[in-house]
């Protein structure tokens, strides 16, 4: 082997790792771009329960995604960014990477194709100095006249593989003069030890950052005849081991729970190389296997490397849950973890790249604002008629919580929008946008309730029967149309939205009566100014939630339906029999539970408010 062998033998290589590359991680475009979104919207937060459930569907996802990509390592980084925005679980992640250590032996198979002799005109189209022209062929063709990115990035995709596929010929063509070469065979007999064959297998692989780059390696090695089973064997193990330096580099500067991700990698690599090898080498001494010194081809090489993934998949399968708790043991949440986690790490930049999932992230992440706000409103009206110092310090902590929340998320969805966008993704990033704010207001009128509650609290003041059981029966009625305004938001529920309006309006009404009978209270010493005062901005406080209840369900209506919310509203009010049944159906439960007014007061309450927002709407 002389130095033109050498020079051929790294440009072999150096096309092998680009075509490599070409195929597995064209960044925002793709396979790289559908497969991200694939997994994101197949395991991601909204379907847990079934992949609890069903945990050998993400191991033929994993492997699924792997042949389209033909990288693990791949994989693994695109895990990595989805469990550190929050799209994925650990436990959702562990039979996505086991699958992908079965899928990449595909790779071995097809450059198997280099080791296929003879004269068959069939057989020597399956080789691959005959068939990559052709795919590079086709590949440049649709590059150059394809007007659609998608079939130039098949394009790119078929070039690559013809790359790929020649620097496995030049490889072949380079390394075929070691046949005859005593050095060659003297150094490989460092490799009849396993251990060494294993540190060689697992350093080399971690160097090109590629574990089907390093089987295509072996496999051209193969071809010289002197590579044997029980040398292939814990180089192939070895290797298995090196492909976890790429999910170790994409772990820096994520948060804890994506780390765990490449940790389950290194350890299912590890354990499988730890406990099948003393498992083979124990039969072998016992059983003494006639194969493992004779020579192994690029097919072996194939064989091999498949069984081994094969057979580490399926004993560790029915282990996720030890392997998860091993991660979370070697991987310890701090302090400060915590605290990065409140601050929304799971709006992962790298997702920016496929706007679908960045969506589906954020949506989640509304939604827990949106809880939290509806859970800190609840907090706040526990607090008039039950105060607790506690409570009080967890709205104030919520609140800025949901601060938090809207300045991240509006952030996010301003740098989603600049993407090119599907009319329904963009619908959905608009509704995002506005209702993130009636979120984060709801939360600042909650802390007001709990500062009236405060006030109370601090000069010892109290409500009178009637007026407390008045402002529970209003507090109940908010507490519906927040719940209502909330799930048309989450499920995208448009006849739910449609209901919300009607209790609005209720609210108005309640609020308004409710303003008469303190007026009334007061002109009978029933009350005192002082806390009038407090009754009056609590109303106020209501009333402005429900306007923001009110706003939510809007924003759904004039989004997907099209509509001028104002003008709908109008109509809505003077004429719609549905809106006015409901109404009324509303308006008779919690004018009951106020205390049985006549029917004459309802009306008259009714006529009333209705008259005022009429006005206030012909004036807009």
């Amino acid at each position: 082997m002389d130095i033109f062998s050498v020079i051929t033998l790294l440009g072999g290589l150096a096309f092998f790792l680009y075509g490599m590359n070409v195929m597995s991680y064209m960044r925002g475009t793709g396979v790289e771009t559908a497969a991200v979104t694939l997994i994101g919207q197949s395991v991601g937060a909204r379907r847990r329960d079934l992949v609890t459930r069903l945990s050998w569907v993400t191991v033929l996802l994993g492997m699924g995604i792997t042949i389209a990509i033909q990288s693990s390592s791949a994989l693994t980084v695109m895990l990595v960014g989805l469990v550190n925005s929050g799209i994925m679980e650990l436990s959702q992640t562990i039979g996505v990477l086991m699958g992908s250590n079965v899928g990449t032996t595909l790779t071995a198979w097809i450059l198997s194709l280099s080791g296929i002799e003879g004269d068959n005109p069939f057989l020597k189209m399956l080789k691959p100095e005959s068939f990559s022209p052709i795919i590079a062929l086709i590949g440049v063709i649709m590059i150059m006249t394809a007007k659609h990115n998608r079939t130039k990035d098949i394009g790119k995709i078929m070039v690559g593989f013809s790359v790929l596929m020649t620097g496995m010929t030049l490889m072949s063509g380079a390394v075929s003069p070691l046949a005859d070469s005593p050095q060659f065979s003297h150094i490989l007999t460092a490799f009849r030890n396993p251990i060494m064959g294993v540190l060689v297998g697992a350093v080399f692989t971690g160097v090109i950052q590629s574990s089907a780059a390093s089987v295509g390696i072996l496999q051209a090695l193969s071809l010289t005849g002197q590579v044997t089973y029980g040398m292939a064997i814990p180089i192939i193990m070895g290797q298995n081991i090196g492909t976890c330096v790429t999910a170790l580099l994409s772990s820096i500067g994520v948060n804890r729970s994506a780390k765990r991700v490449a940790c389950v990698h290194i350890c299912f690599n590890c354990i499988g190389t730890l406990v099948i090898l003393p498992i083979f080498y124990g039969l072998y001494w016992l059983l003494d296997f006639a194969f493992v010194g004779s020579a192994i081809d690029p097919a072996g090489v194939a064989l091999v490397h498949t069984i081994f993934n094969i057979v580490t998949t399926a004993m560790l399968l029915p282990f996720t849950k030890l392997l998860e708790k091993l991660a979370y043991t070697l991987v310890r949440d701090s302090k400060k973890e915590k605290e990065a986690k409140e601050k929304h790490a799971m709006l992962d930049e790298r997702l920016l790249a496929t706007p679908a999932v960045a969506i589906e992230v954020c949506h989640g992440v509304t939604m827990e604002m949106a809880e939290l706000s509806k859970t800190t409103m609840e907090l706040a009206i526990n607090m008039l008629f039950q105060y607790d110092k506690a409570t009080e310090e967890q709205i104030e902590e919520n609140e800025n919580r949901i601060d938090k929340y809207e300045d991240k998320l509006n952030a996010y969805l301003v740098r989603i929008s600049k993407h090119s966008l599907s009319s329904k993704d963009s619908r959905t990033v608009s509704k995002m946008l506005h209702c993130i704010g009636n979120f984060e207001r709801i939360g600042d009128h909650a802390v007001n309730i709990m500062e009236s509650a405060h006030e109370l609290h601090e000069k010892g003041l109290h409500f009178s029967g009637d007026a407390a059981k008045e402002l529970r029966t209003l507090c109940d009625a908010l507490l519906e149309t927040l719940n209502m305004a909330y799930q048309a938001f989450e499920k995208d529920d448009l006849a739910i939205a449609h209901q919300v309006e009607p209790l609005e309006e209720v609210i108005d009404t309640l609020n308004l009566e409710l303003k008469n009978r303190h007026i009334k209270r007061l002109q009978n010493e029933e009350c005192t100014v002082e806390l009038g005062y407090i009754y009056q901005d609590l109303l106020t406080n209501i009333e402005r939630i429900s306007d923001h209840c009110s706003n939510i369900a809007g924003v759904l209506i004039e989004i997907d339906e099209q509509q001028n919310i104002h003008k709908y509203l109008f109509k809505l009010k003077e004429n719609d029999e549905t809106f006015q049944e409901s109404y009324h159906q509303y308006l008779n439960h919690y004018y009951l539970e106020l205390g049985q007014p006549t029917l004459d007061e309802v009306v008259d309450a009714a006529v009333r408010n209705f008259s005022r927002r009429l006005f206030y709407m012909k004036t807009i």
